[in-house]
């Protein structure tokens, strides 16, 4: 029974981790890379469509994202949806293909970029936090129920807090890759 709960635990704290990962991925950084892009939808004969279903997404040269949709109709919706996202990035369009520069990140952009993802960070401790407090309560729960002795409920807790403690020293190493990465000139 106190298995399921940790691996439980465990399920809900790496879907956790995966979440800030996602995140991690559309945080801009100073070098190209289509994730950026994945959050993007085009409007297609009246239909929000993933960028991704639309075209080929590459990046060529470490600062460009190239985007050549498989019907050239949609060249222009494809440019109206790339400057309606809070990215920041003006494409370029020469017809058949849209071309995007990264451009270098400025020290205090990357400052901006670090404490957001800090931000990020946090959120997902206080996740991972949350998930320990209502395997917690579970515990507490089956005490009062006697299905567990008192012990084994002390012993419990113990374990959930190893679990915990776990998840959140793999949010820092997330997070730390992540502001050496938007650090990095």
């Amino acid at each position: 029974m106190l298995n399921d709960i940790y691996a439980d635990a465990r399920d809900r704290m790496t879907k956790a981790l995966e979440n800030l990962e996602q995140e991690y991925k559309r945080l801009r950084t100073g070098r190209a890379s289509v994730s950026l892009v994945d959050g993007i939808r085009v409007e297609y004969y009246g239909t929000p469509t993933p960028l991704n279903q639309l075209a080929t997404l590459t990046v060529p040269e470490p600062r460009t994202i190239t985007i050549q949709p498989w019907d050239t109709t949609v060249i222009a919706e494809v440019e109206k949806a790339i400057l309606k996202s809070e990215l920041g990035l003006t494409p370029m369009n020469d017809g058949k293909i849209i071309r995007i520069n990264i451009p270098v990140l400025t020290a205090d952009r990357r400052k901006e970029l670090v404490k957001l993802a800090k931000k990020m960070a946090e959120e997902s401790k206080v996740a991972v936090r949350n998930i320990r407090r209502d395997v917690n309560e579970m515990i507490k729960d089956l005490k009062k129920e006697k299905e567990i002795s008192e012990d084994e409920g002390f012993k419990a807790q113990d374990e959930t807090q190893k679990i915990t403690d776990e998840f959140i020293k793999k949010v820092d190493e997330i997070y730390n890759a992540k502001e050496k990465e938007i650090l990095e000139i």
